[in-house]
């Protein structure tokens, strides 16, 4: 095994600059994978030698348990990973290969880390029972080789298809009962602010209902930039509910839209509404911050009541500044989705935005309108990316600093051949 060594830590570490702190999270993110990995073959050769043999205890989990301070549940999962990663022995002495050697070769390097080995592992497990031996191990090569760069939801896909190529036929379907329908919906304000949704709906509703949602809760894959997406299954939930909203707004049947995007009135003063400070009124029952009105004021999600300082309305949302469906309609053919690098999401989970915003005089025409998830929306109002057009008319991103130290521009070429 080679020697690992520790980065560095900076003698005061609140002086470091955003470029230094990712470094340094990047240095010790492998450092730790690193470790892990070369835990897993301590473990694994306790196991070959014997731990009841080597130190009395029944069973190479139990010894780790105690040595670590773990639960037996805990080091029983660290004790599963370091067998499946390295060879072990049978009882007449034969070397065992492991089971997953491309991941583990990923693994000794720091490329990847235990939940993406441990999917691998599960996928690995659901291949038909009659998978040759030869089959088997194209499969996990491909996950091996995919899993530095991939995130769970493309390891999903490509299982998806590692079981089309094993098993065409698949599983036959079952089409189950339908029950009597019933739907309830209640949602009320809290007084923190907050909106509590609860409900109960029929067998076939709620079916539909959990599709619809985890459709749009899928996690973000990762990036050309290793950005992972660390949202907890409820929040991706959460978002999800938005995005159907959001689409359900949006639609030219929708009673009182007519396709536009607004829904809600916002009340916010003009300084705030340019810098971003401060808060506004939402809808008079509620408030949000200046910056979220901002945000949301972009793709027209609300309607402005601009006012002066002095409490004097000054703009009740002119349709100027309104994307209107005609521009939506040549934004989607235009981008094809979310503009931003990397990203997979279709049009009809994109805000339009104003790359210069109108608070601040920019027009709403194509060349300063891009589309953007939610996500990537917020990342351009809140982050240290920045979008620009341009020369040819298409719309380019600048990195932060810490992605890029000479900040040369990225383009989406997903959502076009």
């Amino acid at each position: 095994m080679s020697e690992t060594f520790l980065p560095e830590l900076p003698q005061e570490l609140w002086r470091a600059g955003k470029l230094e702190l990712a470094h340094g999270v990047q240095q010790f993110l492998q450092v730790i994978r690193m470790a892990s990995a070369g835990l897993g073959q301590f473990l694994a050769e306790i196991e070959n030698r014997g731990a009841k043999d080597l130190y009395g205890h029944g069973s190479t989990a139990s010894w780790f348990a105690e040595m670590a301070g773990l639960s037996r549940g805990e080091a029983g999962a660290v004790v599963k990973r370091a067998l499946a990663l390295n060879p072990t022995r049978a009882l007449d002495g034969t070397e065992v290969p492991p089971v997953a050697p491309a991941t583990a070769a990923v693994a000794a390097q720091g490329l990847v880390g235990d939940e993406r080995i441990d999917q691998i592992l599960e996928i690995l497990k659901r291949l038909p029972a009659d998978t040759s031996v030869e089959d088997r191990a194209v499969a996990e090569k491909i996950l091996g080789e995919l899993a530095p760069n991939a995130g769970p939801r493309q390891l999903v896909e490509a299982e998806a298809k590692l079981l089309g190529w094993l098993d065409p036929d698949g599983n036959e379907p079952k089409d189950p009962e339908p029950k009597e329908p019933r739907r309830e919906i209640t949602l009320e304000r809290r007084k923190d602010g907050f909106w509590k949704l609860t409900g109960l709906l029929d067998d076939e509703t709620g079916a539909r209902t959990a599709a619809a949602l985890e459709a749009h809760a899928q996690p973000r894959p990762v990036d050309e930039f290793g950005q992972a997406d660390l949202r907890m299954k409820c929040e991706r939930m959460g978002d999800a509910w938005v995005e159907l909203l959001d689409m359900a707004i949006a639609c030219p049947d929708q009673p009182g839209t007519s396709g536009y995007r607004t829904l809600v009135h916002v009340t916010v003063g003009l300084e705030e509404l340019r810098s971003g400070l401060g808060t506004a009124c939402l809808d008079f029952v509620g408030t949000m911050t200046a910056r979220e009105a901002r945000l949301a004021a972009c793709d027209c999600l609300m309607l402005p009541v601009v006012m002066s300082g002095s409490g004097e309305p000054l703009d009740m949302g002119r349709l100027r500044r309104f994307v209107t469906p005609g521009q939506r309609r040549a934004l989607n053919i235009r981008d094809g989705g979310c503009a931003f690098p990397g990203c997979h999401r279709r049009p009809k989970n994109c805000h339009a935005h104003h790359i210069e915003h109108w608070a601040d005089g920019g027009p709403t025409d194509l060349r300063n309108l891009v589309l953007l998830c939610g996500f990537h929306h917020r990342l351009i109002h809140h982050g240290d990316w920045e979008v620009r057009m341009a020369a040819d008319g298409l719309p380019e991103f600048i990195p932060p600093q810490y992605r890029d130290p000479l900040r040369h521009p990225w383009r989406n070429t997903l959502h076009h051949v």
